[in-house]
């Protein structure tokens, strides 16, 4: 039955009673308390779902003196890099008690620390997921742990202990797809970069540099473009680069938007995609498949990392029916997709 006779809504007095324990008792099983038998817990469960019982939310904050809140912090330049993870973290919570609380912050803050912690002492969230690029400080994970708030740090490669850690192998899958535009005959590649001081930028950059090396191939500095994931920073790379005397005949992109960038600026010119240049760029985005051709691009797994955030951040909030969390959370594969902006050289 839902509720009692008269409208009268149950209360944990009810659930008590039903079940036959002590209102103690029961409030241990609904904060989750490790020392309850497993006997009671389901006598306690049993006469919760018999009444329609609906624990108080605040009272079980004060219990647990933290608020059902999970926190994600970022400062990143790609809007659709915290949506898509943060609809991933939706994902793993949603059959849960928990929220999600969004707090961009700003890394070039001399007060970033100060401004976190004051943050999480007021909110009181039970775990912080970090995303690149601060994920990268590890002062932030240190205040984290100072102020025994639970935390895991996203990045490009392993950033700490695999319980703390959600981790990309962006290096390797660019070499993958280097190596793929080598083997279609292309020797003169442009490379946009990522914004500097960011892992995954180093990542990237790391992983062309070492495919150009293996296939005994080298590139003047005027083959590198600045870049900050966004799309403009595509567009000023691609004039930068397509005015070469010796343009590149492909173009390796650290993320989807500039990858964008450098097409519209082709197409300005007249430069054929792929016929004349061969462009890739980096995430999966929507963009790659809203623009034409259609992008080739390295889907990075950032919807499902945000799954693994949360399965490692508050296991046991997620309850039974939640999905088992891989023996190795340090790593989630990123995968080479090729599509229509990609062509031997001179086609």
């Amino acid at each position: 039955m839902a509720g009692q006779a008269g409208g009268k809504q149950p209360t944990i007095n009810d659930v008590a009673a039903l079940a036959g324990v002590s209102k103690k008792t029961v409030s241990r099983v609904i904060n989750r308390s490790e020392f309850i038998s497993e006997k009671t817990r389901k006598a306690v469960q049993g006469a919760i779902e018999t009444l329609g019982f609906v624990p108080n939310p605040q009272a079980r904050a004060l219990a647990f003196r933290r608020n059902f809140l999970i926190a994600l912090l970022h400062d990143n330049p790609n809007a659709q890099t915290v949506l898509n993870f943060q609809q991933g973290v939706l994902d793993a919570i949603k059959d849960s008690d928990l929220a999600l609380l969004v707090r961009p912050v700003d890394r070039g803050s001399d007060r970033m620390l100060d401004d976190v912690r004051t943050f999480l002492e007021k909110q009181r969230p039970i775990g912080a997921m970090l995303l690149p690029p601060i994920s990268e400080n590890d002062d932030l994970a240190a205040l984290c742990e100072t102020l025994g708030v639970r935390y895991v740090r996203v990045g490009s490669a392993p950033l700490d202990d695999p319980q703390h850690c959600v981790a990309s192998n962006d290096h390797d899958v660019v070499k993958e797809a280097v190596r793929r535009l080598v083997d279609l005959g292309h020797r003169r590649i442009g490379f946009v970069r990522g914004p500097e001081g960011f892992r995954s930028a180093a990542e990237r950059e790391k992983g062309f540099r070492e495919a150009l090396a293996d296939a005994g191939l080298s590139l003047a500095d005027d083959h590198y473009a600045p870049g900050n994931y966004r799309y403009a920073a595509g567009v000023e790379a691609g004039e930068k680069l397509l005015a070469l005397a010796e343009p590149p005949t492909a173009i390796f992109c650290s993320n989807d938007e500039m990858a964008a960038g450098v097409i519209s600026v082709a197409h300005g010119k007249g430069i054929a995609v792929p016929g004349a240049l061969s462009i890739i760029g980096f995430d999966d985005s929507p963009t790659a498949t809203h623009i034409w051709p259609a992008l080739s691009t390295v889907r990075w797994p950032i919807r499902q990392m945000g799954v693994r955030a949360a399965q490692l951040l508050v296991p046991d909030f997620l309850g039974a029916g939640a999905k088992a969390i891989d023996p190795d959370p340090a790593a989630l594969t990123s995968t080479f997709v090729e599509r229509q902006s990609v062509a031997p050289p001179g086609r």
